[in-house]
C-alpha cells in the first residue's frame, strides 16, 4: 500500500511518461494484460489510457488493471491512469 507521499512522488515522475497502454472497445484482454506487465517489469511505472469506444470507465479499468497485474493504482485523471509495481531485479523508482 502507497503512502500519500510516496502515491505524489509518483504522481509527478508520471507526468513526464509516454501513455503506453491503451484499452478500446475490445476492453482488458490478455494482450493488453501482458503488454502491461512486461512494461510494468522494465519502467516500474506506466501511463494508461482508456479509448472513447471502450465500454469501460478510467477507474473501472484502472481497478481492473492494477487486481490483474498485481499493482498499485496512482492516479486516475479523466481518460488516462497510472500503475506501479516495484521490480526488485532493477534499481528503479526509490520510494522513501
Amino acid at each position: 500500500m502507497l503512502t500519500s507521499k510516496q502515491r505524489a512522488r509518483l504522481r509527478a515522475l508520471a507526468n513526464r511518461e509516454d501513455t503506453i497502454v491503451h484499452i478500446g472497445k475490445g476492453g482488458i484482454t490478455e494482450n493488453i494484460i501482458k503488454q502491461a506487465e512486461d512494461a510494468l517489469r522494465a519502467r516500474e511505472l506506466i501511463k494508461c489510457r482508456v479509448l472513447e469506444n471502450s465500454m469501460l470507465t478510467s477507474r473501472e479499468a484502472c481497478d481492473r488493471m492494477a487486481e490483474l497485474t498485481h499493482s498499485e493504482a496512482v492516479q486516475v485523471i479523466g481518460t488516462r491512469f497510472v500503475l506501479y509495481k516495484k521490480n526488485p531485479e532493477i534499481n528503479g523508482i526509490v520510494l522513501d
